[in-house]
């Protein structure tokens, strides 16, 4: 059937790793995966995703535990919400649909995904575009006063469960909104389609999925960190060329060279600032789509 939040993409479900994947897709050529991050959906890819149609065959899903997505259960650990565990999902949902090599683009939540992938996987990956995160370990030790104000959701999502879930839950859609406005450039919900915003407050009147993207941020603090601090040790990069865009004052600007943080985890790396807030693919799609479908062509 159609999606309304993405009109011309085919919408199905799909059963991969253990847990049912909502998933759109459209287009033709090369396979380009797409992996949306907090608090959003696959609707964040909404203004880009038809131009990327043009030249790609494109698979927008959304990752466990967000949008229309399976919610699977956690453990003390919280290794299902690990980062390792959602590359899985891609890797196998990738395969499901016939593409054994493909490239990605992730954005905050979904960049994560997107370079744990590339670490795991770097069979499958081919290349792989960051949009406005740095890697994992980095933003942790990069937590001075005005990190730990502007990110300051990273320590509270991951407090033990139902502190978060519970707070959230008093108002899910006024918290949901003010994080959208505060993350944006012009501090405002005039950068989100209406059909967009839908599908973050679906998701946000849900108290499972409220709970899933709390143990995202808990695998955040745990597990994902250490597999970065892991890898950091052993010398591990990635191997696929990678291009890193950031808002030019956003979360990775704040750690003072993000481009360089990136180039100390990869071969081959490009990128560049470009004017947004933390939503680069909806605040500045122009941007995202000339920086990108060159790259991903190459």
């Amino acid at each position: 059937m159609q999606s309304s939040t993405l009109p011309g993409f085919t919408h199905s479900f799909i059963t991969v790793n253990g847990v049912e994947l909502s998933v759109h897709t459209a287009g033709e050529g090369k396979p380009l995966l797409f992996l949306h991050g907090y608090p959003q959906t696959h609707a964040t890819w909404g203004k880009v995703a038809p131009i990327f149609a043009n030249n790609f065959t494109c698979v927008i899903p959304d990752l466990r535990g967000y949008g229309q997505s399976g919610t699977p259960k956690t453990d003390d650990q919280h290794q299902p919400y690990a980062k390792r565990e959602m590359a899985k999902d891609m890797v196998q949902l990738m395969a499901h649909l016939g593409h054994d090599h493909f490239g990605v683009i992730g954005h905050d939540r979904g960049a994560r995904v997107t370079y744990r992938m590339a670490l795991d996987h770097p069979e499958k990956v081919e290349r792989l575009a960051i949009i406005e995160v740095v890697p994992t370990a980095d933003m942790w030790e990069r937590f001075n006063a005005e990190m730990a104000l502007k990110a300051y959701h990273w320590t509270f999502l991951a407090q033990p469960s139902p502190l978060p879930e519970k707070m959230i839950s008093a108002d899910p859609v006024e918290y949901l909104e003010w994080t959208l406005k505060s993350w944006t450039k012009n501090h405002s919900l005039d950068a989100f389609a209406p059909t967009a915003l839908e599908s973050y407050r679906e998701q946000f009147r849900d108290p499972k999925h409220i709970h899933a993207l709390c143990e995202d941020y808990r695998a955040g603090a745990t597990i994902d960190r250490l597999l970065d601090e892991q890898d950091r040790k052993a010398g591990n990069k990635i191997q696929a060329p990678l291009f890193f865009l950031w808002a030019k004052n956003g979360f990775p600007a704040s750690t003072g060279n993000p481009l360089g943080l990136w180039q100390s985890w990869a071969n081959n790396v490009q990128g560049k600032a470009i004017d947004c807030g933390h939503f680069a693919q909806e605040e500045n799609p122009k941007a995202v789509t000339e920086c990108l479908i060159p790259f991903f062509n190459d």
